[in-house]
Order: C-alpha cells, then structure tokens, then sequence
C-alpha cells in the first residue's frame, strides 16, 4: 500500500497555538480524568464478562442444534417475544408438570400395587414372600448362579419407601416381580415344585400386567411430550431473554461510545494542537509500520472520517486534514506500536519530543506533558470489549 502525506504551508505561530486553558491544570486534575476513566473501563469489564455469556450460550446452542426456525422467528420479532415466559415461570410451570406427573405416577403403582397382593394372595406364592435362606437351606451355589436376589417383602418395602429410594416408576416394580420368579425359575429344575410355582404365577402376573399396560404405556407418552415441550419452551425462554440481553448490551455499549467520544473530545480540548512538526514525524513513522499496523493506523483515520479509503492500494493522506482528535490517537498508537515493533529508532523517539520553542518554556512543558498524561490514559483505557 503505497501512502502519499500532504500538509498545508504552515502559518508563523501557529505552532504554539493551544485550545482551552490549561494552566489551571494540576495532577489532580490528572487524576480526576483518569478516575473518570477508570470507572468506564470497570464498567467495560462487566459489558465484556456479559457479551462472553451471550456468546457461549449461542455457541452452546448451536452445538446442542436445539434452536428451531420457529424458535429464532420468535425470538427476533419484539411483539412475539412478550408473549414468551420467562425463564422464572418456566421452571414454577415445570415443577408443576413434575408434582401433577408425580401424582399420576403413584396412582399407577397404586393399581399396580392391587395386582401385587393378588399375586401375593395365590396358594402357590409362599415360597418367595421372604429372601431365599441359603445358609438354612444349604444352597451353597444359590449366589453363583443368581445374581440379584428378590422377594415379594424387599418389593413391598421398597414400594413403601419414603426416603427417596424407592420405585420411580410401575416398570422398575414390574422388572423385580418378574425377577423373583425368573430366579426361582433359573435355580430349580423344571420338575421341581417350585420351578411350576413360579412359572405358574408368572403368567397369571403377565395377564393381569397387560390390563395396565395401556395405562402405563400412555402416562409415559405424556411425559415424553411434556418434557419435550418443556425444552422446547425454556429454550425459547433462554433465547429471549439472552436476546433482550444482547439489545441493552447493544445499548449500553453505543452510550459508551458517545462517553468516551466526548471524554476524548474534552480531553482534546485541553491539550495543545499537534504541531506541524510533530505532523511531519508522525508521517514519516506512519511509514515505518508494519502492513497489519499500518492498516490499523489508517482505521483510525477513516472512524473520523467516513469518506476515506482505508484499504485503498493508493491512499493520499493529507495530515492537515486530519482532527486533533485523529491525530492524538494517530500518535499514541504509532508510537506504541513502533515500540512494540522493538524500533528504538529517532522517528520513535521524535513522537515524544516538543518543538524548539516550547523546550525553551518550561510552564508550556508543563502543559504538554499534563495533555499528553491525559490523552494517554483515553488512549489506553478505551477500548471496546468484543461482542
């Protein structure tokens, strides 16, 4: 990128020529401006902590693929997105569906608690209402062969468990009645009593299991339709409320930007106008950047000026053109990045130096160096976290 630098014939005095007065200015002064600072950049330490949130939980749902057209239509359009709960009421309506569900579940085991005693009532079902005495009976094998045990009493107490660890639902029930005749089936010849016990009740217990099956089968259809409507619904919630995060986000970020523009504009005001030599130097070190530097450089240029061709091949960039406010900005960050660059060179150098004149006046160096304090700090403290 070739860059052609184009100043005005300077006008005598106009070198010590400086906007606002600044005599008055004192360290504290300094200090006012930089606490001023420092409470906007603490203020874009929360902004950026927020923005990361929004960004990890669009990227969360992007992996998880759980937000749907429907659900992103609502989300863009404001007058729909009143009508979505919030996230709150989400989770009052999901404990709601868990206790409703909850009651419906123990009314289930409730029947099925009714087809249990009948089974328990048969002739034949003595044999495995208590757990297998293996040591009384001497069935030294019974714990090779069987590998989860189970009786009629171990079902009835866990049924009528009440400290949370009992039966969830009618199928777990239904899986160790099953289990206490398939052991007692597994263990005994297929001659023997016991083994034509167990077969017996376990086909009377599978008729009258398919009586409530339906019922079981339906109750479980309904909770897999809540629960996916649940989701469905909290995502929706999520990505309201996530979305409304990011519009005052937005906001808050766009006041920012009028508070450090205008921090920035005042701070212009109390310093001196760059001078035309200083002009000439920045030119000369705008040539020494790097390509990547160079092109933000000329970014800067163009925030202030809309019309110019930042990226262009050839860019003509006429320094007396340019705002105060440019130029501060133009200075500090050459210079920092020349310094990062590891250029110790004069240009680098030069950007820190004053003109002749003002070296020879020690209360306009004072004024500089309180100016150049202040800019400084602007520069350095407003930057935008990413969003």
């Amino acid at each position: 990128m070739n860059i052609y630098m184009s100043m005005e014939v300077p006008i005598p005095d106009v070198r010590n020529v400086e906007i606002g007065n600044i005599a008055n200015d004192t360290a504290a002064g300094i200090e006012g401006f930089r606490h001023h600072v420092d409470k906007i950049s603490g203020k874009v330490d929360k902004l950026e902590q927020r923005a990361n949130e929004i960004e990890q939980f669009y990227s969360s749902t992007s992996k998880k693929q759980l937000s749907t057209s429907k659900g992103s239509s609502i989300v863009k359009d404001k007058d729909k997105e009143k009508h979505i709960p919030s996230i709150k009421k989400q989770q009052q309506d999901a404990s709601r569906r868990e206790a409703a569900a909850a009651k419906r579940m123990q009314e289930l085991m409730r029947q099925f608690g009714t087809i249990l005693r009948q089974i328990m009532q048969h002739k034949w079902a003595w044999p495995f209402m208590e757990p297998v005495d293996v040591e009384g009976l001497k069935l030294h094998d019974y714990y090779e062969v069987i590998d989860k045990p189970m009786d009629f009493s171990t079902i009835k107490n866990q049924m009528e468990a009440k400290d949370g660890t009992g039966y969830k639902n009618v199928r777990e029930i239904c899986a160790d009645v099953r289990l206490v005749f398939k052991n007692a089936m597994k263990y005994n010849d297929e001659r023997s009593d016991v083994h034509v016990m167990a077969k017996t009740l376990l086909e009377k217990f599978e008729e009258k299991w398919l009586q409530l099956l339906p019922k079981v089968t339906e109750e479980e259809k309904r909770r897999e339709e809540e629960e996916a409507e649940a989701q469905f619904d909290m995502q929706l919630a999520q990505e309201a409320a996530h979305a409304k995060m990011a519009r005052d986000l937005s906001d808050e970020l766009f006041e920012l930007d009028v508070h450090l523009e205008d921090l920035r504009e005042l701070v212009v005001q109390k310093c001196r106008k760059i001078t035309t030599e200083e002009k000439r130097k920045l030119g000369a070190a705008l040539t020494k950047l790097s390509p990547e530097d160079l092109t933000k450089a000329l970014e800067i240029v163009a925030q202030s000026n809309p019309c110019f061709q930042a990226t262009a091949e050839e860019v003509d960039l006429d320094m007396d053109a340019q705002t105060e406010s440019t130029l501060w900005r133009l200075k500090f960050f050459v210079k920092d990045a020349l310094e990062a660059q590891g250029k110790t060179s004069a240009v680098a150098v030069g950007l820190n130096n004053n003109n002749g004149n003002d070296n020879n006046n020690s209360n306009n160096k004072r004024k500089r160096e309180i100016c150049d304090a202040i800019a400084k700090t602007v520069k350095k403290k407003s930057k935008k976290p990413s969003s």
